[in-house]
């Protein structure tokens, strides 16, 4: 029989920790791209850009401002995970969601 100890320092459990709460974040905004798309009445966020190209105009405009809105979903995403927390302060997937632009908030051109 044989084991392997490995010890944890704090510095190893925070960004093990981080990259649980990391990984909670991109799940949530994930989620809150396809919930608005089925909100729009696609089956899924791919489904809805799909329809950029469509030949009828209001559902290619629909695509294309659901695009450029999930595009400044993820940027605002990865920038707020990309920001420095205060000392004592917490990243937190609630605080990730309410910073992200609603839907119609951008202009699609």
């Amino acid at each position: 029989m044989s084991f392997t100890l490995t010890i944890k320092t704090a510095e190893d459990r925070a960004a093990e920790a981080l990259a649980v709460l990391k990984a909670q974040i991109v799940a949530a905004v994930d989620a809150r791209v396809e919930a608005q798309a089925r909100a729009l009445g696609y089956n899924d966020a791919a489904a809805c850009a799909g329809y950029r190209t469509s030949t009828v105009a209001p559902w290619a405009a629909e695509a294309q401002a659901f695009i450029a809105w999930r595009d400044a979903v993820w940027l605002a995403m990865y920038q707020a995970q990309d920001q420095q927390v205060p000392e004592g302060g917490a990243l937190s997937v609630d605080a990730v969601l309410a910073g992200l632009p609603v839907w119609g908030s951008i202009d699609p051109e």
